[in-house]
């Protein structure tokens, strides 16, 4: 049975949004997760023919796995230094990095805490016995609190109290539990516990909390990869952002 031109034709362009279908893994920093389930949800919907599979974990562990061959079509980090070590090893398409995000760092404590801080120099009061805090190694929240230690001058004087997590969520999880006193988290974390944690200080850094993305070279799927992350940088994925916290480049 032959099909008439003007049919095919509509045939085709109903088909045609479902012609490039791929599943997109997605390495993202644990303080992205709540905003990318929600991105990755809306992206789902408008390409419903794409699967977006989102893997969270601290940026220097995301990255360690995608050097040992963990099959990743796109990279969000919470620091630039994490990139960075991507793009030297190779990891990133260099051409797709973008800066999508800024965030900031904060020092919270439990709700019904009676502790206040002024000066980061507070911290070495005996009120504050133990400090949640990201491993620098791995953890880039880590690695922004150990800088404005150092320069402060408290870094050495802090580590009987710093109690090591892996990544900024076990922080803020720390936190609202009371097993710390305070912890240093971003203010976007703090602000999804409201009812657990409250913001005892908020703490300038040197380096801007930024977060870049970036399709990897290994993708199967670029294609689609790209227009990810496209739709991050997007009105639509922005809006989510600013939902969260998280405020523009």
């Amino acid at each position: 049975m032959k099909i008439r031109p003007a049919v095919l034709a509509a045939l085709l362009a109903v088909t045609a949004p479902y012609s490039s279908a791929a599943e997109i893994t997605v390495s993202a920093a644990a303080s992205l997760s709540n905003a990318f389930k929600e991105i990755a949800a809306q992206y789902e919907k408008q390409y419903p023919q794409d699967k977006i599979r989102l893997n969270t974990a601290a940026s220097g562990t995301l990255l360690q796995q995608v050097l040992q061959g963990a099959p990743v079509d796109i990279l969000a980090f919470a620091d630039q230094e994490t990139m960075d070590k991507a793009a030297a090893e190779g990891v990133i398409d260099t051409k797709t990095r973008r800066d999508f995000a800024l965030n900031s760092l904060v020092i919270a404590a439990p709700l019904n805490s009676k502790l206040r801080i002024n000066k980061l120099g507070d911290l070495e009061s005996e009120r504050f016995d133990r400090i949640a805090l990201g491993n620098p190694a791995s953890v880039p929240v880590g690695r922004y609190s150990k800088a404005v230690l150092e320069k402060a001058g408290l870094w050495q004087a802090l580590q009987p109290k710093i109690i090591t997590t892996q990544h900024v969520r076990q922080s803020l999880d720390y936190v609202a539990r009371g097993e710390v006193d305070a912890g240093f988290v971003y203010n976007t974390d703090a602000a999804l516990m409201k009812d657990k944690v409250k913001v005892l200080k908020t703490v300038p850094t040197e380096k801007p909390v930024s977060y870049p993305i970036a399709v990897t070279k290994q993708s199967k799927a670029a294609a689609e990869a790209k227009r990810f992350a496209a739709y991050v940088l997007s009105p639509k994925g922005r809006a989510v952002l600013n939902k969260y916290g998280f405020k523009k480049p």
